[in-house]
């Protein structure tokens, strides 16, 4: 009895130190890591988003893919498109500083009804839209289902088709019913901010990321327990999103830009860039050699240039 009452009180106390801990290491994060810009209400969630450039120039809304933020398009490419656009950061919904659409993740099809709302609210009507990564998975679902709420759509090591690799044990454990909601506060109070750090410059491989990036772009801000939960639940889902959304590519009627790397190992070349554009009418590939999952980061340039042909091929900017 009395081991069994050691056991209680010492399980009790674990759990009470790492809710303290949990607690307070969101926020050192969020106090790190505020908001950058405004927030509008899109059917009862919060959206935050970062604004940059002339009010009169083109619209061009940014998506973040997986456990990042709008700090991954404020670090580098917002700020060198500010000059021609008007240019709309987002956090997706449960990432970032953006609420979350229930508890459940929210499907690319919500978010992308949700980051509409949210563009429109800031004036975008028919906004270029750039997704990488997950955040290309979004921009897709916006372009199928909102089609004549964007003007153009460019993708960026964006997921678009149907893969047969297994869920990572992580996102697993995440988004399981049970374990998440007890794996997700001893990993916001147990795992410091330099693991995520590591994660992330595994994913710019063969690529480094560029200086002052990793403190840039807020790793605490992906540690926080609603944030880890979301983003688990919402990559669990996305292999079946894809495949009930990816046969209807071929009624995106805008101009589309794909930008995608060889080298990139997350999301392959072969798997989603390759496919989705010979499926879309009139897209342009465009291959980057030896690059990774990053290519606004490591091959900005490139990407630059795909979203002025497509604000070019939508009329937004003059050819020349």
């Amino acid at each position: 009895m009395k081991v069994a009452i050691a056991l209680l009180l010492a399980v009790a106390a674990l759990t009470a130190v790492t809710l303290w801990k949990a607690r307070a290491h969101e926020t050192r994060a969020e106090a790190e890591w505020p908001p950058k810009g405004q927030f509008v209400t899109v059917d009862g969630i919060r959206v935050h988003a970062v604004v940059m450039g002339p009010q009169d120039a083109p619209d061009l809304v940014l998506i973040h893919g997986a456990s990042g933020n709008t700090r991954d398009m404020t670090y580098h490419l917002a700020p060198a498109l500010a000059g021609a656009y008007r240019v709309i950061v987002l956090d997706r919904p449960g990432l970032g500083h953006t609420g979350r659409v229930g508890t459940g993740g929210a499907t690319i099809t919500e978010q992308a009804t949700v980051l509409q709302g949210a563009a429109a609210a800031l004036g975008a009507d028919r906004p270029i839209v750039l997704g990488h990564s997950y955040g290309g998975a979004v921009a897709l679902a916006w372009a199928v289902t909102r089609p004549d709420t964007l003007s153009a759509l460019v993708s960026v090591a964006g997921a678009a088709k149907p893969w047969d690799s297994a869920l990572p044990t992580l996102y697993k454990v995440l988004s399981h019913p049970v374990l998440g909601p007890v794996a997700a506060p001893l990993i916001t109070a147990w795992v410091p901010d330099s693991y995520v750090m590591g994660a992330v410059a595994e994913i710019f491989a063969p690529q480094e990321p560029p200086e002052g990036y990793l403190s840039h772009v807020g790793p605490g801000l992906t540690l926080r327990r609603d944030t880890l939960r979301e983003n688990a639940l919402q990559r669990a889902g996305l292999l079946a999103e894809i495949e009930a959304l990816h046969t209807r590519y071929d009624e995106i009627g805008v101009p589309v830009e794909i930008v995608h790397g060889t080298a990139d190992t997350t999301v392959g070349l072969s798997i989603h860039a390759r496919p989705l554009a010979e499926q879309v009418p009139g897209a342009d590939l465009t291959v980057l050699d030896g690059i990774g999952h990053m290519p606004h980061h490591s091959a900005p340039d490139a990407v630059i240039d795909a979203i002025h042909r497509a604000a070019t091929r939508a009329g937004l900017r003059p050819r020349g």
